[in-house]
């Protein structure tokens, strides 16, 4: 292995940690405040909640542990990028906010919209798409 590539997996992980941070602190909340989140949910219109919830904190919580370790990354980053995808529209809907939080639903949209695009650049280079593309 050369050092290029040392570098390469380094910055690899360190950018996978940074994006699984958020997963896991907000799996941990989830599971730490059960009974508000399920409350949360039903605000928002999610159905099955006491069904849901269990799978989104097995999501964030095992996806980021996951996507640190670097587990078919294609698949863990897939899964992820559809959530928060899924995230933006459902609990950071901006465009029916009322005024004192258009400004933070907007952000937390783009957020996550920024996320699934950084999600996107894992499994490209997961599935070795940037080699194949910059080969001679």
């Amino acid at each position: 292995m050369t050092t290029t590539t040392n570098h390469s997996s380094a910055w690899n992980l360190a950018a996978r940690v940074l994006m699984a941070a958020i997963f896991l602190v907000a799996g941990v909340r989830k599971l730490m405040t059960y009974g508000a989140t399920l409350g949360y949910f039903a605000k928002l219109g999610i159905p099955l909640g006491d069904v849901v919830l269990p799978l989104t904190i097995a999501l964030e919580i095992g996806g980021g542990l996951l996507l640190i370790a670097g587990w078919r990354l294609q698949w863990v980053a897939s899964a992820l990028a559809l959530f928060t995808l899924a995230t933006a529209f459902t609990a950071h809907a901006f465009w029916s906010a009322d005024a004192a939080q258009f400004s933070a639903q907007l952000n937390n949209f783009l957020k996550n919209v920024a996320m699934a695009g950084g999600f996107l650049l894992l499994i490209v280079q997961a599935s070795g798409g940037e080699r194949k593309r910059t080969a001679p």
